[in-house]
């Protein structure tokens, strides 16, 4: 029996369907004819022979349409039928996320059950206006001592963070997912375009930190379609914004829309949109501007969660002024820049701090980190341009010696390896023996000691300190001294050590 046959005995269940047919089959894309009430951004369906795949209205021609898979175009063939959904692509959203790897469209990857939530929310939407936002001026703590101190980053703030390949910008991004363990953030991270191994070191890394409670991947991998790979950092938006609406705080990491972009570019150009500078096409700079200005802060009668971006972009040879690296600096509040000089000195993490902004800065940081860092801003500033220029001098005045030898101090001080994130406490402490000239005598050689020696004050003490102390305010002058004390104790046995060892 034929469906117009179904129609006219009118069974029950029937519903009026837009068909169209598939005309051609390209990699990642297909063209189809028909559907002449199709619209833009609308979710269709093959129905192939093997399975119904999903695909996203991207091209309205004359006569033809064209549509990017979101499944692999080898169980597509040409006269396969397409029919409208009626329906703009959705996620999944919900609380049952937490603790999942899912692909962009929600599909479970982990290998767990499939998810349990009705609510969805569309993959594109728009960002709140801006009436409905706040200041961005709550803190969010990244444990990392160089950012909190030299370049704080406010919740509801995008941040991108920028370098050459493999030299730690994934690993910032890591270890400040690991440090909300208490922070009530929930974290999602979105690989666009990596390979399957580097997606399976992170999500390895969040469960041995126990960061996957409050965690959730979103993946498009490198072996996935293009069509995933495009859409996953808007999905991986929804799925936070959920959150945000409900008065919530969420990081989002996108890691890295260097490989957005270019899938963005492979599907224009597969489906013969104008090419503009570098083959790009003209609308690449919107696709990064309307992605990352969904994040912000809402006013509390909004719901008054935040969403904070950490976007993540390659350069290729340190070149910051090529195309896609300067779009998203104009679009961002800040960027980390990680040197490739500072990486191979083993200066972790390797953030330049000269060419690192913040431009929501002291707005969004702890007064009490402002009373103690003022100081080293200032001098790591004239230590790192001193620096270049001793090179060609080996005559130096005093007062030079003494600046750039503080510069190695604080450069030494503000080390960390990864995976372990500094509380508020332990950062103050270890900048206000720097700032104070406490560590001025001890060798570089055995900073690491003493740093060490001052987490372990810190924690032989945290309960008296924090209930003597309130870290989001101020230290006051009696505060600074108390402090100051508990440091010079901690130092005794290390320099006894030294003396008895130069002796």
């Amino acid at each position: 029996m034929t469906r117009l046959d179904r129609v006219l005995q009118g069974e029950p269940n029937i519903r009026l369907r837009e068909y169209g047919i598939v005309t051609s089959v390209g990699e990642g894309f297909i063209r189809v004819r028909g559907l002449p009430h199709v619209g833009t951004d609308e979710l269709v369906y093959v129905d192939a022979r093997q399975r119904r795949v999903p695909g996203l209205v991207y091209n309205l021609d004359a006569g033809e349409a064209g549509i990017i898979l979101l499944d692999e175009e080898r169980y597509v063939e040409a006269g396969d039928e397409v029919h409208r959904s009626s329906d703009i692509l959705s996620v999944p959203v919900g609380d049952q996320l937490l603790g999942r790897v899912v692909d962009s469209i929600g599909r479970p990857l982990d290998g767990k059950k499939l998810l349990n939530t009705n609510e969805t929310l569309p993959v594109e939407r728009p960002a709140p206006p801006i009436m409905h936002r706040s200041p961005v001026e709550t803190p969010l703590q990244t444990g990392i001592k160089v950012i909190d101190a030299l370049f704080p980053i406010g919740r509801g703030q995008r941040e991108l963070i920028i370098g050459d390949r493999q030299i730690g910008k994934t690993a910032i991004a890591v270890d400040t997912i690991i440090n909300q363990h208490d922070k009530n953030v929930i974290c999602i991270y979105c690989g666009i375009g990596k390979q399957k191994a580097a997606v399976a070191r992170v999500i390895t890394d969040l469960q041995k930190h126990g960061a996957m409670d409050y965690s959730i991947v979103v993946t498009a991998g490198s072996e996935d379609p293009v069509g995933l790979q495009y859409i996953a950092p808007y999905a991986a938006t929804s799925i936070g914004e959920y959150f945000m609406e409900q008065g919530k705080d969420v990081l989002v990491v996108y890691d890295d829309l260097t490989w957005h972009a270019r899938a963005y570019r492979e599907l224009a150009l597969l489906l013969r949109r104008p090419p503009g500078r570098e083959a790009y096409p003209g609308d690449i700079f919107y696709i990064h501007s309307r992605l990352l200005e969904r994040s912000t802060r809402l006013k509390p009668e909004y719901g008054g969660g935040s969403l904070t971006a950490l976007p993540i972009v390659e350069t290729q040879s340190q070149n910051i002024s090529a195309f896609i690296p300067t779009n998203l600096i104009s679009i961002t509040d800040g960027q980390l820049y990680l040197s490739p000089e500072l990486f191979q000195k083993d200066v972790m993490p390797a953030i330049d701090s000269g060419k690192s902004v913040s431009r929501v800065g002291g707005a969004a940081q702890r007064p009490a980190y402002r009373s103690v860092t003022k100081k080293i801003r200032l001098a790591y500033a004239q230590f790192e341009e001193l620096e270049a220029f001793s090179r060609f001098s080996s005559r130096l005045d005093e007062d030079t010696k003494r600046t750039i030898e503080r510069g190695r101090l604080i450069r030494e001080s503000l080390k960390q390896p990864q995976f372990e994130p500094l509380n508020i406490g332990e950062q103050i402490l270890l900048l206000l023996a720097v700032t104070s000239g406490l560590m001025d005598d001890i060798p570089l050689a055995r900073l690491e000691e003493a740093k060490r020696q001052i987490r372990e004050t810190y924690r032989e003490h945290s309960d008296a300190l924090d209930q003597k102390i309130d870290w989001q305010e101020d230290i006051t002058e009696d505060e600074r001294t108390y402090l100051l004390d508990l440091v010079e104790t901690a130092f005794e046995s290390l320099k006894e050590e030294q003396e008895h060892a130069e002796t």
